[in-house]
């Protein structure tokens, strides 16, 4: 079977419009089918199932158009689809608020014989119901009608905070001299100027160009200008805009019955309540004292070793000196172990991993290049081995450009579900992230830390694309938001795995894999600075939550109060909840990667085992995780797996604790 894909490369502006029309006609005629069903004729296919395919339809052209706002190299287009999107979730958000189809629902609901229904069918319609009930619909019309007006509002401030995210441009010049402590491969990838003659290079926001310099630049005075302005990113726009949203979050939690928009988002949540979510940050929290003092001691010798100034270390110095004792104490250098991690040996080293994982095969399809959005996003086909079958398409566009999304995520573009003509809808996806670009003279090289993050991000994929379920609403990823990174983060333990580091690392010049002795040292030097990096998760976390359950507080004001979490003295006149993206669609549920950290190590725990077959245990992993997707709660899939209760034991050794 061969994969039909849409041809981004040719879609202009009118096209967006014009396929989102389309959606809309299509959603506006699915619903009116529905509602004009008689009460006495309902059934599970003509009222609870149609609400699939409205779902399925937003899908479909939020992956074909509304994507492209976060791809696009064309200026225009990127704002054409970003409007669009705008739209399409606008009215996407005003279905939900559809008297008449909450009544079908409820008439269905009331005569259905619900026990007969097989358990993906029954899930479907009583998430149906609680999204309806959740929307207000048994509220009086004058409720209802400004949670819809609040509603949309929402959706447009959350479309442009994440539009003035990936827009903003800021940066530094440089000299040459200072630059030092960075390698030539870096520098010679970096924008550059003249000034007065002198050649003078750029230092901009985006991960390739802001992460290592403010590991390795020896300039301190340097890395804390770099690294407040990018703590500054879109403060200008985007604090008015954070505040509005977390005020209209506020009431409509409030017009619901609910004490906080944190109370509201975490019932369809595994943590369930707010308490339940506080008690495990202020834990672990707890926890990591010992340890942080422990390292906020190690940084602060580093620091008095290397400049002569004792006393605390600044919080836009802890990568460096966390990076300098590494070096020093370890003899690990991140340019140095990244000489071994060109590009694409790695894709070549992780699919054969994933492989091996899940029994499948990836397929370069050149042929198909030409229809993507842009030459660097190339595709790949998901073979499955016994038939040479098709099961799913993604696509790895891995390098940054003006006007991109900044960070590195994978993206739904068509989503996994059972057809009604028979046969199953193959799904797509995409990996977007921002890994340094190769050049003439040199390949793409990846950071220890951009191949954990490329093994976590290809998980999602697999998660995404490896769906059976026969339904939208619980294909791929489409699970607890708390739990949705939990197969990812145990796929970032093979980065670690000294036998799986060698099979895969190629010095880009040598050939030569890591060498043993590098590796070990990389795994001893694992825990360094483990208490900071976590804490400065908690400080999120419990900022997050904080934002979504006190009304009435601006942001600044609950940013400096929680900072201490973080160790560090809170660094004055910064912003960064401006360049905060997970403050929209992850409200009140940044804590989910912490969370979902428990469980995505203790599943890795079953590939510890002596003896134990990577493909035997990738199989029930593939069984229980991924291709279930949202069809049963998390907990239930997670004990399937396991075929035990979770425990936090193994995430505690990962930060260096005892048990």
């Amino acid at each position: 079977m061969t994969i039909d894909t849409p041809n981004w490369a040719n879609t202009n502006p009118g096209d967006i419009e014009r396929g989102v029309n389309d959606a809309i006609r299509t959603v506006e005629r699915l619903a009116d089918e529905l509602v004009s069903v008689p009460d006495g004729r309902r059934s599970f296919e003509n009222t609870v199932q149609p609400l699939d395919e409205i779902s399925n339809v937003f899908t479909l052209a939020s992956g074909r158009y509304g994507f492209l706002s976060q791809v696009s190299a064309d200026e225009e287009l990127r704002n054409v689809a970003h409007q669009q999107e705008e739209r399409l979730s606008v009215f996407a958000a005003g279905l939900g608020f559809r008297e008449d189809i909450d009544r079908a629902l409820k008439a269905y609901a009331s005569r259905a014989e619900l026990e007969a229904l097989p358990d993906d069918a029954r899930r479907l319609l009583e998430f149906a119901l609680r999204d309806y009930r959740r929307n207000g619909l048994d509220l009086p019309k004058q409720t209802r009608d400004e949670l819809k007006s609040l509603q949309e509002r929402l959706v447009g401030l959350g479309i442009q905070f994440r539009k003035n995210i990936d827009d903003y441009e800021d940066h530094i010049e440089v000299s040459r001299d200072e630059l030092d402590g960075l390698p030539d491969s870096y520098i010679e990838r970096l924008r550059t100027v003249e000034d007065g003659g002198a050649v003078r290079y750029k230092i901009g926001l985006d991960y390739p160009e802001l992460h290592p310099f403010l590991d390795s630049a020896h300039d301190g005075e340097l890395r804390r200008e770099l690294f407040r302005k990018n703590h500054n990113k879109s403060a200008d726009t985007n604090i008015e805009l954070l505040e509005e949203a977390l005020g209209v979050r506020s009431s409509m939690a409030a017009l619901l019955g609910y004490e906080s928009w944190a109370a509201y988002a975490l019932e369809v949540k595994m943590a369930k309540q707010s308490d339940a979510v506080l008690e495990f940050l202020l834990d672990l929290e707890e926890r990591l004292q010992p340890k942080l003092a422990s390292d906020l001691a190690r940084l602060s010798d580093e620091q008095e070793r290397r400049t002569g100034v004792g006393g605390p270390v600044d919080i836009a110095d802890w990568r460096y000196y966390t990076n300098q004792v590494i070096q020093e104490q370890y003899q690990v250098d991140p340019f140095e172990v990244a000489a071994y991690f060109p590009l694409d040996a790695v894709l070549d080293g992780m699919f054969r991993v994933y492989e091996e994982l899940v029994g499948v095969r990836f397929v370069r399809r050149p042929d198909v290049v030409d229809s993507a959005w842009n030459e660097d996003a190339q595709p790949f086909d998901i073979v499955d081995p016994s038939g040479g079958e098709a099961l799913a398409r993604f696509y790895m566009d891995l390098y940054p450009r003006p006007g991109k999304f900044g960070h590195a995520a994978a993206f739904t573009l068509r989503g996994g579900r059972r057809l009604a003509e028979g046969g199953y809808q193959r799904p797509i996806s995409a990996i977007v992230a921002n890994f340094t670009k190769p050049t003439e003279s040199s390949p793409s090289l990846l950071r220890h830390t951009e191949v954990v993050t490329l093994f976590h991000e290809f998980g999602h994929i697999l998660h995404q694309t490896l769906t059976t379920s026969r339904y939208t609403r619980f294909s791929g990823t489409r699970v607890e938001r708390d739990f949705v990174e939990a197969p990812s983060q145990m796929l970032e333990h093979w980065c670690w795995q000294p036998d799986m580091l060698s099979s895969f690392s190629r010095h880009y010049e040598t050939g030569d894999p890591l060498p043993k002795s590098l590796i070990d040292r990389m795994i001893e030097a694992k825990h360094t600075s483990s208490a900071i990096a976590t804490l400065r998760q908690v400080y999120f976390s419990r900022l997050d939550l904080a934002y979504h359950s006190e009304s009435g507080r601006s942001t600044d004001e609950l940013a400096r109060e929680l900072h201490p979490i973080t160790g560090f003295p809170f660094p004055e006149d910064t912003h960064f909840q401006a360049g905060f993206g997970h403050l929209f669609g992850y409200d009140a549920g940044y804590y989910g990667y912490l969370w979902s950290r428990v469980f995505g190590d203790d599943m890795f725990t079953r590939f510890e085992a002596p003896g134990t077959s990577v493909s035997g245990i990738g199989s029930e992993y593939r069984q229980h995780i991924l291709e279930p997707g949202g069809t049963a709660d998390a907990d239930r899939l997670i004990h399937r797996f396991l075929g035990r209760e979770p425990n936090a034991d193994a995430f505690l050794r990962e930060l260096g604790l005892s048990t």
